[in-house]
């Protein structure tokens, strides 16, 4: 059984749909979710499914990211799961879960990423670009925004929308279609960094 953290920032749509999974109910345990502020609706799904919930952070309250690693370690953690979690996650902490943090990211990288590119920002550049498919990426973390090696990609049609928010819809039902099958594709040792690609076996 995979033990997972998942770290968010908002409603958890993906945390949800994790959770929610027939194909990874066998496979995984989600246990933490890490959150970056004080409250987010991504916080009752966690207690709804009695996961301890963690704020990350340099506020007053908030455990630093030394001892989340710390905490995260005790649990023996094998995957984290980066769902919509807005923070630049700090290099020593990447480096202690290598190759162990995943992130999705609602654009087709290595186009739309970076920094400022999240949430609706990421849909406005595309929908302003005239770019006719969009998608979502899921990749490894590394020390920068968005520039780790990509997992998997799935493209959506969007030659017909008329707002970016219309992408944001397409894109986020591709995202709950490619983060549970890439996380499942880990869990059954399927993931492969092969000359600095990742190969995922079928």
């Amino acid at each position: 059984m995979l033990a997972v953290a998942v770290f968010v920032s908002g409603r958890g749509s993906n945390l949800r749909v994790i959770l929610d999974s027939p194909a990874l109910k066998n496979l995984i345990q989600v246990k933490a979710v890490v959150g970056d502020k004080l409250y987010c609706p991504a916080f009752d799904i966690a207690k709804n499914f009695s996961i301890p919930v963690y704020n990350v952070g340099k506020k007053e309250g908030f455990i630093s990211f030394d001892d989340l690693e710390i905490i995260l370690k005790d649990f023996k953690v094998d995957l984290i799961v980066l769902a919509g979690f807005l923070k630049l996650i700090p290099a020593n902490f990447v480096r202690a879960f290598h190759n162990k943090m995943i992130n999705i990211h609602p654009a087709l990288l290595p186009s739309y990423g970076g920094p400022g590119m999240y949430g609706s920002n990421i849909h406005r550049a595309v929908f302003e670009s005239s770019a006719q498919v969009s998608g979502a990426s899921v990749h490894f973390v590394d020390e920068t925004y968005d520039t780790g090696r990509i997992i998997a990609q799935k493209c959506v049609d969007i030659s017909g929308v008329q707002s970016p928010e219309e992408i944001a819809e397409r894109v986020l039902s591709i995202e709950h279609q490619l983060l549970p099958y890439v996380i499942e594709k880990i869990a059954l040792g399927k993931v492969f960094v092969e000359n600095n690609r990742i190969r995922v076996e079928t």
